[in-house]
Parts: C-alpha cells; structure tokens; sequence
C-alpha cells in the first residue's frame, strides 16, 4: 500500500509539481514587490499576497468543475462580460487615463482581463459544436472573427491596447488550431501590416502612437517618452549575472525605474537577482505553459484541446509580450508578467486559466483511468 494511501484521491488527483511550480512563482512575486516597496510589505507585497493566496485555492476549487460546465458556460460568459465592457463605457472608473474599471466597492473588477480566458472558452465551443469537415469554409470564420472582434474594439475603447491585443491573439490562436486555413491567416497578416501605418495615424490614441515611435527610437527622446524603456534597460544590464543581491537595486529603490511594481517589474527582478534569477523564472512559466500543452494533447474532447491549447497560448503571449515590452523588443502596450507584477485583475485571470486547465487535466486523467 502506498505510503500517500491515506490522502483523498481528489487531491491526489491534482497536478502537485506544477501546483508547486505556481506557489513559487507568486511567492517570488512577493519578494519582488517587498523589493519594490523598499522593504516593506505595503503597499504592494501585503495585498498581492492575500489575494494570490485566496485565488490559489479558488484555482484549486476549480479543479472539480466538469468540462461540459466549461462548455455549456463559454457563450454565457462571454455574453455577460460583453454586457460588463458596455458597462465599462458608460460607468466605469478612470485610473491612469483609462478607463477600463468597474467599481463595486470592496471589489474592483477589470472585466476586459476576464475576456482574454473567456474568449478561448468561447472560440473553442464555436468549432467544437462546428462539423469538422466546415472548418474551412467561410462559414467558419466569420462568426469567430465577430466573436473576437467586438470585445477588442470595445477595449481599444477603453482604451487599452494591450489587453485588446491579449484577447486578439488568444482567439485566433484558437481559429488556427481549428483548422482556419494558413493562406487566411498569410492574408490577414499582410492586410494587418498594410493597415499599420493608417491605424497609427488615424486610429490610435496619440499616447499609443507615441508608445511606437518610442519604441522605434527609445533613444529619440530619452526623458520623455522613451524615459521607461531606457531605465528597464540600465536596471536589467545592470543586474549582470547574478544580480546585485536582494534589496540592493538602485533604479527601483531610487525611483529612477518607472512602473517598478506592475508593467517593468520583470526589470525590478533583474537588477537585483540578474540574468540566473531572470533564466530561471523564464524556465518556471514555460515549465507551465509546456504542462498546459500536453493536457491539451491528452484531451478527449475537440472543445477540450482547443480551450487547453488556448489557455496555454495565452500564457505564452502574457509572458513573452511582457518579457519583449521591457527589455525593448517590442512597444510598451501594458501587459502585466504573470504572478509577479502587482495587479488584482490579472493575478485573478492568471490563476483562472491555472484553474481551467487542471479541470481539463483532471478530465484527461478520469478518461484514462476509464
């Protein structure tokens, strides 16, 4: 008799390394954000903290949903966070020259956060209930791109390039694992990048406009605009190998690193516990997103393998946009880095996806058995 006999088998059943992997990566987000702070567990350590905590365990809670619930709730969801960005618009609460906020008191909810999980959800019961042999028709495609493209206009709105782009790609990261053909996707891309240079001049708002020049020439204007992407650079250059040990960061502490807590928290991090520290967080995440690629592999079920493969593609673009963003590679758009930076919303949408996929691996794991 196994010496683990005596645990029930629902947490028995549950994927404990990777659990663990989790809890790692957020207390380390912890000792970030009491970096962040200059030592001290407010304002940032201290709500991060009890809040991952609390949402952990609602991960974990979310392990015993059924996927035919996942399913049968992708459309409803994603009707009611529709509902919620419309209300967004007419009520929500500006912060940072957005506004993108509901307001309820002990609760701040950012719905366009909770759209990014939704719309694969939704995206992936749109092709499971569609015969296969219909993937490749149009029938097929302009429904999904209706789907995806409603909540993005809406956020852009907000207005909120990120998280419109988030939502963007984990949609049709789904439509492509779906069977959309490549040739659509090739056209799309080349409409998209002949359209850039009218979106820039015609659609975006002159701070996100700004934000891509910046990000063309960072050094153009080195106390202005292009003041956050240079001192991300100085502090994660600056951390070399092993970093300059816990609470010894300068650009942070002497509030020379803008934002240090939420979008260059990954630069935070860096100056302090270097390029070792930075390798392996980057392993941890994609020791996660591989583990999110293989429940969708094991999946029994079309919707199955389409919401774990997107979910786990999701995770990939939070870390990898949020890495490009602060290192330079890519144009500042606020994506948060996945459990380390400071932010309710997206912790919750983090630990939600977290959630959705061991219901999904737990799934697989009852198929096998049977």
């Amino acid at each position: 008799m196994s010496g683990l006999s005596f645990v029930p088998a629902p947490l028995a059943q549950l994927p404990w390394r990777i659990i663990m992997l989790v809890l790692a990566i957020g207390c380390f987000g912890l000792i970030v954000m009491y970096s962040a702070a200059g030592g001290s567990v407010r304002p940032w350590a201290l709500p991060q903290g009890i809040r991952f905590f609390v949402l952990i365990a609602g991960a974990v809670a979310l392990s015993r949903v059924r996927e035919p619930i996942w399913s049968g709730g992708a459309f409803p969801a994603y009707a009611l966070l529709l509902v919620l960005l419309v209300f967004v618009e007419l009520l929500g609460s500006i912060r940072g020259g957005g506004q993108r906020w509901l307001d309820f008191g002990l609760i701040r909810l950012q719905p366009s956060e909770l759209m990014k999980p939704c719309i694969v959800l939704a995206v992936a019961k749109f092709y499971d209930v569609l015969p296969p042999n219909e993937t490749r028709r149009f029938a097929a495609i302009w429904p999904a791109t209706v789907l995806i493209g409603i909540p993005v206009l809406l956020v852009m709105h907000q207005p909120d390039l990120g998280t419109a782009l988030m939502i963007c790609a984990g949609g049709v990261t789904v439509m492509f694992l779906a069977g959309v053909p490549l040739r659509l996707f090739i056209g799309g891309a080349l409409a998209l990048a002949a359209a850039v240079p009218l979106a820039v001049n015609f659609v975006l708002h002159d701070y996100q406009r700004k934000r891509i020049m910046t990000f063309l020439n960072p050094e153009n204007d080195p106390l202005g605009t292009g003041y956050h992407i240079s001192q991300s650079k100085i502090a994660i250059g600056s951390g070399g190998i092993f970093g300059k040990g816990f609470l010894n960061g300068t650009q942070s502490h002497l509030d020379y690193l803008p934002e240090g807590q939420t979008d260059f928290a990954f630069a935070t991090m860096a100056e302090e516990w270097g390029l070792m520290g930075g390798c392996l967080l980057i392993l941890a995440y994609f020791l996660i997103i591989g583990w999110g690629i293989n429940v969708a592999l094991r999946a029994q079920t079309r919707f199955a393998r389409l919401a774990a493969a997107g979910i786990a593609s999701t995770l990939f673009f939070y870390v990898s946009i949020n890495l490009a963003m602060v290192m330079g590679l890519a144009p500042v758009v606020g994506v948060p880095l996945p459990l380390i930076s400071f932010g309710g919303s997206s912790q919750m949408t983090m630990l939600l996806c977290f959630g959705i996929l061991m219901s999904l691996d737990r799934q697989n794991s009852q198929a096998v058995r049977w």
